[in-house]
């Protein structure tokens, strides 16, 4: 038989017609891509699957026995029906064929099978219409191969519509059968040291056991090698990073300057995290950190004091912000910070697509002469017409919010510049590991002193529908008091909303949320201009759909204290800093994600007013979704929260869309439950690339990488 590798065309090994199926179904194109679809779960022989635990409108795969057999012609149309009746020995459902009465020689009473497709609901009764399906052996040849078969597990696949779990399983074996020589990725001490099987006995005996007890051991190997071919591919990464030169950024009179002028002493952390950074500017490659801390822990402080160590000797720094709203609100307070003196010498500038031709047009000559020693901006600053002097550092703010390619479009503008990503959303070690293996991680926990207490309260609708009328009355009585507030909301227009990719508009479809947002920033904006308490409250809106000019009119009437209440969708999540701000209430809060929560809540209580956020929730108790709001209200620390996060969601999109070259070569491995399988494979993989770099000693380890982490997940990774 013709053998191929993992490499090879999935169409030259089963055929074209089957290979084409597979990559409309899941994107297969290579053997090495149909082999790690591992099963989700094993059934046995004589095991039912219950029928009643059936999630309607999902397509399903399912262990049953043929209980009746019934054809009768249709009334209404030419042809026949055949409905046939499968059970669990508890429940029933039934299958039904139209003109197809060749089937009831197959689908006798008694006759146990496997059955695939979508449940629906016909009179109240549950079905599978045309499903596919696999019957065992007839009674005779199962007799005969009883005492073989009974303890030999049923490989169950993801499977979809139109490609159900025992096609994939024979299209496996058939690929099994024909598969040459396979790299082997783990070292022989590390295979010992956690006994552990060689590469091509774990596939086998993941895809086709010949008893359960061989399972557990097959998954324990491939998760070990998903975390170490990882895990080696990031430190290859650091490595590359580290061989290159980059131009040493010493610190001099801008950064003293602005330190003796600071009105306030930097917390413990961001002296060492300070500290940190400036001897990376100093070295001999470029700085590759990323730095997380809480919402309103100096983040932006730190990023500065960096910018101003650059440019100490003409150097450029460009901050690449997600929203033209937190861009502009940069600017304004980096110009800030740096103060009369400073500012006119580093020329802090604004560079977004929205601005108008002619603004737009000296942004971009005061950064290609260098004239503008710190550029704040969008998507502009990738754009080709965007170039710069002498770049010397990159700030990425909020990092999650970009895909790679974006990133590594602003750092290909400079010479080997220093990499510096800001994050608010607190990274888990296992998350840091997995996804950020290749930077040096530094964190911020210490908040600046003089910072007000946040409470945040659930208000439960579901239990407690009157609540809704109180959050109003609520938030009148703060302004009453001179203060100010924000109200989010989860949608632009819930009236027409329709299905939105932008971060206005989250989505909302976790278990326990009502089927559809509510309340959008136009409903609530009609809703408070009739309410009797807001007669004589300023109320504005914004959204990302607004205009540029107009974003930043009434953010900047809302720091000048001109807008009262500000109705908003989730452009305000992060940067926005109003001191006054006391007060925010999170409309439909279970549509949102734990973190993201954290951070909408983190917009108040910045100045010396204390901070109220109310979580507006119609989810019920005891639903995930309600889990969310509740765990955000039980404690203010955002690394506890992450973890709780990561526990809520499970695996979900943990990794986030950006690291779609991480999340790509995840099959088996979980970063919550495998942290001490990432750690290990941490410092095996240090050990092996310390011995051989090159790993001309290790070349399945090398192949390996070559197939799992290939051209797309490398230019991921290099770009992170």
């Amino acid at each position: 038989m013709t053998s191929f590798t993992l490499d090879s065309r999935l169409g030259g090994a089963i055929g074209g017609k089957t290979a084409g199926a597979l990559e409309r179904a899941f994107g297969m194109k290579t053997v090495g891509d149909l082999l790690v679809h591992y099963p989700r779960r094993y059934a046995r022989r004589g095991e039912l699957t219950p029928i009643s635990t059936l999630p309607i409108g999902e397509p399903v795969t399912i262990v049953a026995e043929v209980r009746r057999v019934n054809e009768r012609r249709m009334k209404n149309r030419n042809g026949s029906l055949l409905e046939v009746v499968i059970s669990d020995g508890n429940g029933e459902m039934s299958l039904t064929f139209f003109n197809q009465s060749w089937r009831v020689r197959d689908l006798k009473p008694g006759r146990q099978g496997i059955f695939a497709g979508k449940v629906g609901v016909y009179r109240g009764a549950q079905q599978l219409a045309h499903p596919d399906y696999e019957l065992f052996d007839d009674e005779d040849a199962a007799r005969l191969k009883a005492a073989e078969n009974i303890h030999l597990p049923i490989p169950i696949y993801p499977a979809t519509s139109t490609v159900a779990s025992w096609q994939l399983q024979k299209t496996v074996e058939l690929v099994l059968d024909g598969l040459g020589e396979i790299p082997e990725p783990l070292p022989l001490e590390v295979r010992a040291r956690h006994d552990l099987l060689d590469a091509r006995t774990a596939l086998e005996r993941i895809h086709r056991p010949q008893q359960f007890d061989e399972i557990d051991q097959a998954r324990a190997t491939l998760r070990m090698q998903e975390a170490f071919v990882l895990q080696v591919a990031l430190l290859q990464q650091r490595a590359f990073v580290r061989a290159m030169s980059a131009t040493r950024r010493s610190p001099g009179s801008l950064l003293e300057r602005f330190d003796a002028a600071l009105p306030f002493p930097l917390t413990p952390d961001q002296v060492s995290v300070g500290e940190q950074i400036a001897r990376d500017l100093q070295g001999d490659w470029p700085m590759n950190r990323l730095v997380q801390g809480e919402v309103g822990s100096g983040k932006t402080l730190v990023a500065l004091r960096a910018m101003l160590q650059v440019a100490q000797d003409g150097g450029q720094s460009a901050l690449i912000a997600p929203t033209e709203v937190l861009a502009a609100q940069h600017v304004r307070s980096i110009a800030r910070m740096l103060g009369p003196q400073l500012a006119p010498e580093l020329m802090p500038t604004l560079l977004t697509g929205q601005l108008p031709a002619a603004e737009r047009r000296k942004a971009a000559l005061r950064a290609a002469s260098g004239q503008a020693r710190i550029v704040v901006g969008t998507h502009a600053l990738l754009s080709e017409s965007t170039t710069f002097a002498d770049l010397g550092l990159v700030v990425v703010d909020e990092q999650h919010r970009f895909g790679v390619e974006q990133r590594e479009s602003l750092r290909a503008k400079g010479s080997s510049p220093h990499a510096l990503v800001l994050t608010a959303t607190p990274i888990p070690r296992t998350v840091a590991m997995t996804v950020f293996g290749d930077l040096d991680v530094s964190t911020i926990r210490t908040m600046p002193a003089g910072r007000a207490a946040i409470e945040t309260f659930v208000a439960p609708l579901a239990e407690k529908p009157g609540w809704f009328g109180r959050v109003w009355e609520r938030i009148a009585e703060e302004v009453a008091q001179g203060r100010q507030a924000f109200v989010v909301c989860a949608a632009i227009d819930a009236e027409a909303l329709m299905k939105d990719d932008t971060a206005d508009e989250p989505a909302g479809d976790a278990a326990g949320e009502a089927p559809r947002t509510r309340w959008g920033v136009v409903q609530v904006a009609d809703l408070l201009s009739r309410h009797p308490s807001f007669t004589d409250i300023r109320v504005q809106i914004l959204h990302g759909k607004m205009p540029s000019d107009e974003k930043d009119a009434v953010m900047q009437a809302f720091a000048r204290g001109d807008v009262d209440v500000l109705v908003a969708t989730t452009v305000v999540e992060v940067g926005v800093d109003v001191p006054n701000a006391s007060t925010m209430a999170i409309l439909e809060a279970d549509r949102f994600g734990v973190s993201q929560l954290h951070q909408l809540r983190g917009r108040v209580g910045r100045g010396g007013v204390p901070g109220l956020c109310l979580l507006v929730t119609e989810a019920a108790q005891g639903t995930p979704a309600r889990d969310r709001v509740e765990a955000v209200a039980s404690t203010l620390d955002g690394f506890a929260l992450a973890e709780v996060d990561l526990e809520l969601r499970g695996e979900g999109d943990v990794l986030g869309d950006a690291q779609s070259g991480a999340r790509s070569s995840l099959r088996l491995l979980r970063v919550v439950k495998d942290a001490d399988v990432i750690a290990e494979a941490r410092t095996a993989a240090e050990n092996v690339l310390e011995d051989d770099p090159a790993l001309i000693r290790n070349p399945g380890l090398a192949a390996a990488l070559e197939h799992s982490v290939g051209m797309a997940e490398r230019a991921a990774l290099a770009k992170n």
